[in-house]
């Protein structure tokens, strides 16, 4: 028994020993390594095919060993990815219910394992690329496919050869000529898209090696690509487009349009809207969108007469949606006008705000120096004048003082909104409205409502007038032309304030209030009349020239910011925050009366005529009861209180140079 065994061990180990070398070569366990992979998976024992899996052969990918040295995966053994193979023949045994490794669940545990190895500072790389996973699950490619639900849109390999991925790092000149490539990877499945775009200026850039050229990825970004019919994809890729275009994203922002994307809504023409997406060309191209023979019919896709948008007409193709003011050459009435809106803003800021700085120190030193406003000889009136009120505008003139106020205020904030679209607070604004259109149409009734209540004045005015026509008197001291004595009232305040004189005697209106009120007939001209044009563009199209709109953004925008301040300031501190008028508020507004001491040290001079002509009586009330006052005050501070923050809302738009 032991003889035949061992001669049977005899007899094997020599059939080893003797056996051909092909034959040694069968027995002996192949070696899982990358030198075996690569002796079949490089190509050059011809072609490789398998099963797929609709029962047809499909080529397996060629691994070039020279281009998979240099990847990012060279150090990496084969199987590691492909962990199912168990040996090296063809085809390969698979193990049972072992999964292929998904790139970037594997970028996600090797980032993983390395922030618990403490080692994330010397392998950035990972981080980024986790992000990108990160980014890639929330992105359209990370959807299930229409056609096969049980496989996604794109998965990383569909983009990146994993066998030859190497990105260059950002900043290098690799990276920059690998940019120039990406066309061509996204265009394997967007072939139209790729072939619109290699047509374009933008592609025909890329064939000429122009580093800067846009490609896919700057307008769709990478990994966070989502659909580019949705609302993010719109604002993105606007914003895109702004980052190598940037003076015409600088003025297409300055324009309504930009406003409203700036603000976070992308109903309005956004870039590719006009300059088309894939196919883009320059505008004197008479393929362009914008070229002359094709501009007005790209306007009339949004401006189509349908929904909330009239019909865009010929004066459409004279605006210039990038006119700025510092290209006199190219744009002469944007200039002017910028130009003269901005000498008005300083002059009549430098001069009342000197104005009214000056004021509060004389009011100030008269103050501490013990000067106090000076009093009614009451001993030189009737019994009967003692606690009376001096009756300075009726209940009309009261209420329409309250709507315009409101009316003003609501167009402040939320015309500033739009002016000041890149600031936190007008996006709060907005969204508190339920978007731009709402707070649009909000402006539009405050605008009617001040225009209307402006109207009425003028008919009031006009009616009184009239009644008094023997009387009245266009440069007398009840009218509100300006006369020569406000002139002289001006200089002797200015030397007042210098302590050059004494404070001059004012008449029934000061210089100031007429500047407050002649100040609203201009305001109406300019905010009226451009706020309507900019409204019903359509129609001042067919009469007029585009570059009206230009003037008009520029002219509403400035002379409200113009107004809001003015009246948040100058108006404010002339009659409220005087220190003859502290502490606040001033309810000769809402009461419509002033005590006799009040009148008698603010309207000086028409007292004395009052008194002289023995018509103070005449003009005498009594005092407003407490409950009225109290709550007249209530309401002043109210007001006051939203206008300072209007103010301060318009400081921090106008500081932070949005």
């Amino acid at each position: 028994m032991k003889g035949s065994t061992l001669a049977a061990g005899l007899l094997a180990a020599a059939t080893i020993l003797l056996a051909p070398a092909g034959h040694a070569a069968i027995a002996a366990a192949p070696k899982l390594d990358n030198a075996s992979c690569q002796s079949c998976h490089d190509g050059k024992k011809g072609k490789l095919e398998m099963p797929g899996s609709n029962g047809e052969t499909r080529p397996v990918q060629t691994i070039h060993p020279g281009k998979y040295a240099a990847s990012v995966h060279a150090r990496m053994d084969c199987v590691a990815c492909h962990a199912e193979i168990t040996d090296a023949a063809s085809p390969h045994k698979k193990a049972a219910g072992v999964a292929k490794a998904e790139c970037a669940q594997c970028h996600l545990d090797l980032w993983e394992a390395t922030r618990k190895q403490g080692k994330a500072a010397e392998k950035p790389r990972l981080g980024i690329v986790a992000d990108n996973v990160a980014a890639y699950k929330k992105s359209f490619h990370a959807k299930p496919d229409k056609d096969d639900p049980t496989k996604q849109m794109a998965i990383c390999s569909d983009c990146h050869n994993v066998h030859s991925f190497d990105v260059p790092p950002r900043g290098t000149q690799e990276r920059k000529e690998w940019h120039l490539t990406v066309a061509d990877i996204c265009g394997r499945c967007h072939e139209d898209h790729r072939e619109e775009w290699g047509g374009s200026i933008h592609g025909k850039e890329a064939d000429k090696r122009n580093l800067k050229t846009a490609v896919c990825s700057d307008c769709h970004t990478t990994h966070d690509i989502v659909g580019s019919s949705t609302h993010t994809a719109k604002l993105a890729i606007t914003a895109s487009c702004g980052d190598c275009h940037q003076d015409a994203y600088k003025s297409y922002k300055a324009s309504y349009h930009g406003q409203v994307n700036t603000l976070g809504y992308s109903y309005t023409a956004k870039c590719f809207d006009c300059h088309g997406s894939h196919g883009i060309e320059p505008s004197k191209d008479p393929k362009s969108k914008l070229h002359e023979k094709n501009r007005l019919k790209t306007c009339q896709k949004c401006h189509s007469g349908k929904k909330d948008l009239p019909l865009a007409t010929a004066g459409f193709l004279t605006f210039s949606p990038h006119g700025t003011a510092d290209n006199f050459d190219k744009y002469p009435q944007i200039w002017f006008t910028t130009k003269f809106m901005v000498a008005l803003l300083v002059g009549v800021f430098l001069f009342f705000w000197s104005h009214s700085l000056l004021w509060w120190y004389r009011e100030y030193q008269d103050r501490k120096q013990g000067k106090t406003a000076p009093h009614i000889r009451t001993d030189a009136l009737p019994e009967d004048f003692k606690g009376k009120h001096v009756k300075r505008f009726g209940p009309i003139w009261r209420l329409a003082h309250l709507c315009f106020a409101l009316a003003v205020m609501t167009l402040v904030l939320t015309g500033m909104a739009a002016f000041y679209a890149e600031t936190g607070w007008a996006k709060a604004v907005m969204a508190t409205f339920g978007g731009p259109k709402n707070a649009g149409l909000v402006h539009r009734i405050a605008a009617f409502t001040m225009l209307g209540i402006f109207f009425l004045h003028l008919i009031g005015v006009a009616t009184n007038i009239l009644r008094n026509r023997k009387t009245f008197t266009f440069f007398g001291p009840d009218s509100f032309v300006p006369n020569w004595k406000d002139m002289h009232d001006m200089i002797g305040m200015f030397k007042w304030f210098l302590g050059k004189g004494p404070r001059p005697a004012i008449e029934r209106w000061s210089y100031w209030e007429k500047f407050d009120y002649w100040a609203v007939f201009w305001g109406m001209a300019i905010i009226g009349s451009s706020g309507m044009a900019l409204a019903f563009p359509h129609v001042v199209a067919n009469y007029l020239p585009g570059w009206v709109f230009n003037i008009a953004m520029v002219v509403h925008g400035e002379e409200a910011f113009l107004a809001a301040v003015f009246l948040f300031t100058v108006h404010f501190f002339n009659n409220h925050f005087r220190p003859d008028k502290l502490p606040p508020p001033d309810v000769v507004m809402f009461t419509g009366t002033q005590s006799l001491d009040e009148f008698r040290h603010e309207h000086a001079a028409q007292y004395d005529r009052l008194v002289q002509s023995g018509q103070l009586e005449n003009y005498l009330v009594d005092a407003p009861s407490r409950p009225f006052t109290l709550a007249s005050k209530i309401l002043g501070l109210v007001l006051i209180a939203f206008g300072l923050i209007l103010l301060t809302l318009i400081v921090i738009g106008f500081t932070t140079g949005a």
